[in-house]
């Protein structure tokens, strides 16, 4: 790609299954099996050709530059690949931090793919996903997308399946600050939550049997994630009840929460009911693919 100007999608993904094991590996982190699907919800990267590299967040948020996931992503990719991103990178911000929704992972990818494609680097090579893994469990499952198993430490992209393109989902979210992952694997830690089975949600993703899934998802890190914000138990309760839901479940750490859905009509009908009572809410569909690149 030889444009000087180009954008990059970062889709916001959902879990449908979070197991968190007990046992921690050598670098202290938590085993975790972790079945991801990107969402039509995402940021968009917008990449300018300039004098030297920059990220600004628009929305404004208040965090130095070197600490954002993009900025350190190019970084790490330039010193990997001995060369130079010298971009005006502008993100629009569409997902909520601290939801579970990985957006700042999400957005990391994004530049990785943006900056890959840009230099004819091939975006699933070895040093490309080291650097993934090496900013956050979720980064290496966002340059590839819509629809995964990761295992590691939810880090390490386990097996690919066939996209539930289209299927309908509302996202709700309770006011507040969010949860933090550390915050919610502390409270795990203090009282661990057994594993729900993961192998048959497998099974029905490798069979493409998505009516199997509503009943499949499952997320033992949700009750930490409630004793962090009470809220959140309130939403999955609420949403379990609307019409035209086929499952509901805390996302990843929360504080978001999503909705499985049997039509596009309901999933917004619930994100209107839900903003009406205070909370952020979205409806989206799960998407075909990962972080996608257009030229300005």
């Amino acid at each position: 790609m030889s444009t000087n100007s180009f954008r990059v999608s970062a889709p916001a993904k959902i879990n449908l299954y979070l197991g968190v094991h007990s046992l921690k590996d050598e670098r202290g982190y938590h085993r975790v099996d972790s079945v991801m699907a990107t969402l039509d919800l995402a940021d968009t990267l917008t990449f300018e050709a300039d004098d030297e590299l920059s990220v600004k967040l628009v929305p404004a948020i208040d965090l130095p530059q070197e600490k954002n996931s993009v900025y350190r992503a190019v970084r790490m990719l330039e010193e990997a690949y001995g060369r130079s991103a010298n971009f005006r990178i502008t993100v629009e911000k569409r997902i909520p931090l601290r939801a579970g929704l990985g957006g700042p992972s999400a957005d990391a990818a994004a530049a990785l793919v943006g900056l890959c494609q840009h230099w004819g680097i091939a975006q699933t090579g070895g040093r490309v996903t080291e650097i993934a893994r090496s900013l956050g469990a979720d980064v290496p499952f966002f340059l590839h997308g819509p629809l995964a198993y990761c295992a590691g430490a939810g880090d390490v992209l386990s097996e690919l399946f066939e996209p539930l393109a289209g299927q309908h989902v509302v996202l709700v979210q309770p006011p507040g600050d969010g949860v933090t992952a550390a915050e919610a694997y502390a409270r795990f830690d203090a009282d661990p939550v057994a594993l729900p089975p993961l192998e048959p949600l497998l099974e029905a993703l490798r069979r493409g049997g998505a009516g199997a899934v509503p009943s499949l998802i499952a997320n033992n890190l949700a009750p930490a994630a409630c004793a962090a914000e009470p809220a959140i138990e309130m939403v999955v309760a609420w949403l379990s009840e609307q019409p035209g839901v086929l499952a509901a479940q805390v996302t990843g750490s929360g504080s978001c929460s999503f909705a499985l859905c049997d039509t596009q009509d309901d999933a917004r009908a619930i994100a209107t009911a839900a903003r009406s009572r205070g909370w952020w809410s979205c409806a989206a569909t799960m998407e075909k693919s990962g972080p996608t690149i257009k030229e300005c």
